[in-house]
């Protein structure tokens, strides 16, 4: 009994060791924590701002998921799911909305561990390599495999990337292959051994006549689609790439050319930025434009936003640091010109990788402490209100609490807002003795301990500390944008989130469904399910916006 309750106690002070590296800098937000050890919200920051001085947003942790375990090696967006891949041999995916696991989720179907996964452009289907020499294409109805593709030479997988039409899936071998897939017919197109090295790294240039390709040689090559022509090749990184990204939009030069950003990073600790341009007079060039040195140690990951104005990169571990200060960090950049925003340190080990969602504003990273952590990119005008944390982006579902009109509150309405603030504990409790939003604005310490008979003193103080919360009111002028309906364009009365991660009126987006095709209003790609999800936290806050005015 006695050792028992000294491994009991060695748990403990673990545990608190644990919790207290999280960092309360700048901003605070407070978050649920939900479904045990999978996912975890914590009462996150901001975390220390670069030297970009005025930026646009802040950055804060949202939640780490928690679902494998062995080294996260990459994650990759769709318009309503993360994927997340894992030297586990597994591949987790999770709503958006909420981060729920689907419920086909694990999906396991290799026999080594995966080293990268990437969805089509319509989001129904997921790639996955691994070194078992295959890509697995994956239905995200069902969760069930689509097809197998071997790799010529049946060499390791180490990444693959599809166009963006989806037409083409590329993957790159460790024996330096390069295999071009039709992916409508799923058989190979064409098969090149262009490197000696592993190649590490590809991505397509927005137009699909494109990709760039990266080995452990340190050098980028950029292709056509089909492979006949090597229009540029560079020696990016002594060390080796890590990986590169091409930026998803076009942009255009000072004589008017087609342009397109690319990003490179590499074990010689430098995040380096490309400039891709195809002149109409001349052979396509590309030229280093900014050669970041922020990070202290490898530099393993990058990933650009849906606008291609921030860039963001996963560092290694500084072996030459002290161990308390070791680099394992997540660096934000503006991206056109190099500044840094703000370096994010939440993982205990090398970040191995990253990700933009492409309809909402946030940041995947993945870490070989086998986490995924959530971060949310938030406007910085003016103080940040405690109280509210919904997205200025139009329809947009808003993963931080507003408080409301609590006397209004349904009972129902009380048990979410007890599962947003981690309080599930006493959610039986409260429902057995009907805890409406009035009869919750009338609980004092007293009645909680002789009335609802919660014993825990410092349970009873959390409950009062979040009521108190909820009573201080926000002021609005004028209907913020993120309350009308993308539609119809009125004050949502019964908003619901839809497939693609977005916010809508439930009556105008069931009826788009109906009648148009089963299509995103946002995005006009396919929605991959009509179910529509309640979104209480918005609703309330629009209650309140309009009970204030």
């Amino acid at each position: 009994m006695m050792m028992m309750m000294m491994m009991m106690m060695m748990m403990m002070r673990k545990r608190r060791r644990k919790l207290k590296r999280v960092l309360y800098l700048e901003t605070t937000a407070t978050w649920a924590r939900v479904s045990r050890d999978r996912i975890r919200k914590w009462e996150s920051t901001a975390l220390e701002r670069g030297n970009g001085g005025g930026a646009a947003a802040m950055v804060s942790l949202l939640c780490t998921l928690q679902s494998h375990r062995d080294d996260v090696n990459a994650c990759a967006f769709s318009g309503s799911l993360l994927a997340t891949c894992s030297a586990d041999k597994s591949i987790s995916v999770y709503r958006t909305a909420d981060f729920s696991e689907l419920p086909f989720s694990p999906l396991r179907g290799h026999g080594y561990g995966v080293h990268c996964c990437c969805f089509s452009a319509c989001g129904q289907y997921l790639a996955s390599c691994s070194t078992d020499a295959t890509t697995i294409v994956w239905s995200m109805e069902r969760g069930e495999i689509e097809a197998v593709l071997e790799h010529p030479g049946r060499s390791a997988v180490r990444v693959c990337a599809f166009s963006p039409d989806s037409s083409h899936l590329v993957s790159g071998g460790s024996d330096g292959s390069i295999a071009l897939w039709d992916f409508s017919s799923r058989t190979l197109c064409r098969t090149s051994a262009v490197t000696d090295a592993t190649i590490v790294a590809c991505s397509f240039t927005p137009c699909g006549q494109l990709f760039i390709t990266g080995s452990t040689y340190g050098d980028l090559r950029l292709w056509d689609l089909n492979m006949n022509h090597l229009h540029a090749e560079k020696n990016a990184h002594d060390l080796g790439v890590a990986c590169a990204q091409v930026a998803p939009r076009e942009t255009k030069g000072t004589d008017g050319c087609v342009q397109f950003r690319l990003a490179s990073c590499g074990q010689d600790s430098l995040l380096k930025i490309w400039v891709i341009s195809l002149p109409s007079n001349a052979g396509i060039k590309m030229q280093l434009v900014h050669s970041l040195t922020g990070q202290s140690a490898p530099v393993l990951s990058c990933a650009y936003s849906p606008d291609g104005q921030l860039l963001v990169s996963g560092v290694s571990e500084d072996r030459q640091r002290d161990r308390q200060s070791v680099d394992k960090t997540v660096t934000v950049y503006q991206a056109n010109e190099g500044v840094l925003l703000y370096t994010l340190n939440q993982h205990d080990r090398y970040v191995t990788a990253c990700a933009f969602s492409p309809t909402a504003p946030l940041i995947a990273t993945g870490s070989m402490d086998k986490t995924v952590n959530i971060w949310m990119l938030e406007e910085a005008s003016g103080a940040h209100d405690e109280s509210t944390s919904v997205s200025s982006l139009a329809g947009r579902t808003s993963r931080g609490r507003s408080a409301l009109m609590v006397s209004e509150w349904s009972e129902e309405d009380v048990l979410s807002w007890l599962q947003e603030e981690g309080l599930e504990a006493v959610a039986d409790i409260f429902t057995s003795n009907n805890i409406d939003g009035g009869e919750l604005l009338s609980l004092t310490k007293e009645t909680l301990s002789s009335d609802l008979h919660i014993e825990s003193l410092g349970l009873r103080s959390k409950i009062m500390k979040k009521i108190e919360e909820l009573k201080m009111a926000p002021v609005s002028n004028g209907t913020p944008d993120e309350f009308l309906c993308p539609i119809t364009r009125e004050i949502m009365k019964d908003p619901v989130i839809a497939a693609d991660g977005y916010s809508y009126e439930r009556d105008a987006i069931e009826s788009w469904i109906k009648t148009k095709s089963r299509t995103s209003p946002m995005t006009n790609l396919p929605l991959q399910t009509t179910l529509l999800t309640p979104n209480r936290t918005l609703k309330m806050a629009i209650f309140r916006w309009s009970t204030s005015q």
